[in-house]
Parts: structure tokens; sequence; C-alpha cells
């Protein structure tokens, strides 16, 4: 079944709930909402006491791991408990994980994906019913990052994560009746002034000494230095950008690149993919034969 083609309407009096509002994005929205806005913000995070968003009649904050499903529900339940319902989801907690690939223990590996991938998930299974049994419709939001569109040495777990999200969120978004009302949309921001370089930043515990000369060195050492920070965008400029897309009474992207930095390697992604289509084109097509775009057609008429 198709996405919904209709424009998005944002209620003047949304509810917005947020998963990792204790710091960068997450904290930078919430904020933006509860100050500048008459929506109103349930934010989240695993420690509620960590959270600056200020006190006020339209905000709510309440604790949700997204690794446990009884938080992620009892959050739920406490939103629409104190407001009677949640209008738009964002799927923000996550964390990174850099270094080499072959050097990374498998539980540090999977704790990210339960963060960053099933958590999302679990959330967005949460807020599907919400949305669509309310009969109001909504939004739900997945903030992965230009990594989830193309990949850097160092963060194969990271990126790993981010392309599961973007592939989830567009399945899942081709899933649902037009009627629903519901939409889905990938934020891909690029450089941020958050902690994604600092707490939200883990690295594997020792470097592997065959890739000490190899690209990962050379991204770790970007990574380390200050000036990399001067062209970030701040989260406020993130959260304003955000409201633009929700409050312009359009259809939402698929995918929305934040950023000049972001916007400017997804389109080096998708001319490098297009030269390479175009290179091994012949290769490509000698396979099978042209009944094969039969089932092309089928697929544009359902997704």
């Amino acid at each position: 079944m198709a996405t919904s083609a209709k424009p998005y309407n944002l209620p003047a009096d949304a509810v917005w709930l947020i998963t990792g509002c204790s710091s960068g994005i997450g904290a930078g929205l919430a904020e933006f909402l509860a100050t500048e806005t008459t929506n109103r913000v349930v934010a989240t995070a695993r420690n509620p006491a960590a959270l600056v968003v200020p006190d006020g009649p339209n905000v709510l904050k309440t604790r949700l791991d997204v690794t446990s499903r009884p938080s992620i529900d009892e959050a739920f339940d406490r939103a629409i408990e104190r407001f009677g319902r949640v209008d738009v989801v964002v799927n923000n907690a996550g964390y990174t994980l850099m270094g080499d690939t072959e050097a990374a223990g498998d539980a540090e590996a999977r704790a990210l994906l339960d963060t960053n991938f099933w958590g999302a998930v679990d959330v967005t299974k949460r807020a599907l019913p919400a949305l669509r049994d309310g009969a109001r419709g909504g939004a739900i939001l997945f903030v992965s990052s230009f990594g989830g569109f193309c990949g850097a040495p160092g963060g194969a777990f990271y990126h790993a994560s981010k392309f599961a999200m973007e592939g989830f969120a567009e399945s899942v978004a081709k899933e649902l009746d037009p009627a629903w009302g519901i939409h889905v949309c990938c934020l891909e921001p690029g450089g941020v002034s958050t902690e994604y370089l600092g707490s939200s930043m883990r690295r594997v515990p020792q470097r592997h000494p065959a890739y000490a000369d190899a690209p990962t060195t050379v991204m770790l050492k970007m990574l380390e230095d200050p000036k990399i920070r001067e062209g970030f965008a701040t989260p406020s400029e993130v959260a304003q950008a955000l409201w633009a897309m929700m409050s312009a009474g359009r259809k939402l992207p698929m995918r929305l690149p934040l950023g000049t930095d972001a916007w400017a390697m997804v389109g080096m992604e998708i001319e490098e993919v297009r030269k390479e289509l175009e290179a091994w084109k012949g290769v490509s097509c000698s396979v099978g034969d042209q009944r094969g775009l039969d089932m092309i057609e089928e697929l544009r008429k359902i997704g």
C-alpha cells in the first residue's frame, strides 16, 4: 500500500513524545517546543533528573529507557493520561561507537544496536496503535544522520544501526493505510553541537594494530580536532528546521538532510551510486530478462 500523499497538518496543541532528551537534539527540540510553541511535549530520558527542559503546564518529564518495553509502555501511558493523546513521536535516543570493527567486542556492538535500532523499533511499535487508534493520525520521526545514508571509516556499527533504522522506517511507512494519516520521516543531520563527539561517543577499548595507519586513524584524529565543531549547527537550529518542516502543511519527505554538510554528503553519495550503476549496467542487466521489470511496476503500485 502506498504511503500517504496527503499533506501533514500539525495541530496547534500537538503532543510530542521525544526519546533521549537529556542533551543534544532531543533537549534542544523539547526546549524549543516548550518555550516557542503552543504544542505540548513529553520529554523523556533514562534519568529524568537530567532533563533541562523548563517546567510548565505543557511539559511532562518522564523516564523512558528505549531498551525496556515496560519503560516504553509506561511513558506512553503517562503521556496519554496527562494529555489525552500523542501526535508526534520522535525516535531520538542513541549514541555512537568508534573504532576498528575487528577490535569491537560483541557486547558493546550489540548494545549499540539495542539502543539505536531496536529501541526505535520498540518505540515505533508502541506509537503506531496510539496514533492509529486515536483517529487523528500523526507523525513518527526518526533521528538518523547522513551516516544513515553513507558510511565512513571507524563507525561500522553506528552506520549499521542508522541504515537499519532508515530501512525499517521506509518499510513501515509503506505498510500504513493512507487513511490512518500517519506520516513517517527520517531526519539526517550533519554535524551538530551535541555530545555526539563527547559523552555520547564510545570508543572500542583498543585499536587493532593492523589498522594503525588506516582511514579510521585519520577519522579519529579529525573528530578529535576542536576546529571540526566550528561549522556545526546548534540543536536549536535543528529544532527550528524540524518545526519548519512539520508546520509547513506539506507531505513530509521520507528523508530530510539537515545542514549543508548533510545535504552535500547525501548528494555526493547519490552521484557515486549513479556512476557505479551506469558503469556496471552491462553485468547487472545480463542477469534474468526484461520480465523482471514487470515486478518493478508491481512494486511501484504497492509501495
